[in-house]
C-alpha cells in the first residue's frame, strides 16, 4: 500500500512538471510571435527553453528509477545551460552587426584604456569640484 502511495506522489510531481513546462514553452512561443524587436524575442526563447528543459529534466528525474539515468539528466541540463547563452550572444551580435538600426538603438559602452574605477573616482572628483 504504501509503495503504490509513493508511486501516485512521483506521478503527480512528474505531472506537474511537465504541464510547468509545457506552460513555459507557450509562453515562450507567445513572446517570440508577439514581440518586434530581435533581441525581444531572443530573450523570451532563452528564458522559455531554459525554464521548459529544466523542468522537463525534473520531471523525469523525479519518475527515472537509476542514478545513472538521473546523472545522465543532470549534465544534459547542464550542458544545455552552458550552450544556449552562448548561442544566444552569438545571434545578438549578428543582429547588432548586420541591423543598422539595432546599432543605433543599443547603448554599447567601449572599453578604455582606463579601468571603470578610475573613471568613477574621476567623476567622484569632478564633482567635487563642481560643488566648491
Amino acid at each position: 500500500m504504501r509503495k503504490m502511495t509513493l508511486e501516485w506522489i512521483r506521478f503527480w510531481i512528474t505531472a506537474v512538471c511537465f504541464f510547468g513546462a509545457a506552460a513555459a514553452f507557450l509562453a515562450e512561443v507567445a513572446g517570440v510571435w508577439r514581440f518586434g524587436y530581435v533581441m525581444n524575442r531572443m530573450h523570451a526563447a532563452g528564458i522559455g527553453d531554459t525554464l521548459g528543459i529544466f523542468l522537463i529534466s525534473l520531471g523525469l528525474a523525479v519518475s527515472a528509477f537509476s542514478f545513472a539515468d538521473i546523472l545522465k539528466l543532470v549534465l544534459m541540463v547542464f550542458f544545455l545551460w552552458l550552450s544556449s547563452p552562448t548561442c544566444t550572444h552569438f545571434l545578438g551580435q549578428v543582429e547588432y552587426f548586420t541591423n543598422r538600426k539595432a546599432m543605433k538603438e543599443i547603448p554599447v559602452r567601449k572599453i578604455s584604456d582606463t579601468s571603470e574605477t578610475e573613471q568613477n573616482s574621476e567623476r567622484k572628483e569632478e564633482k567635487k569640484e563642481d560643488e566648491s
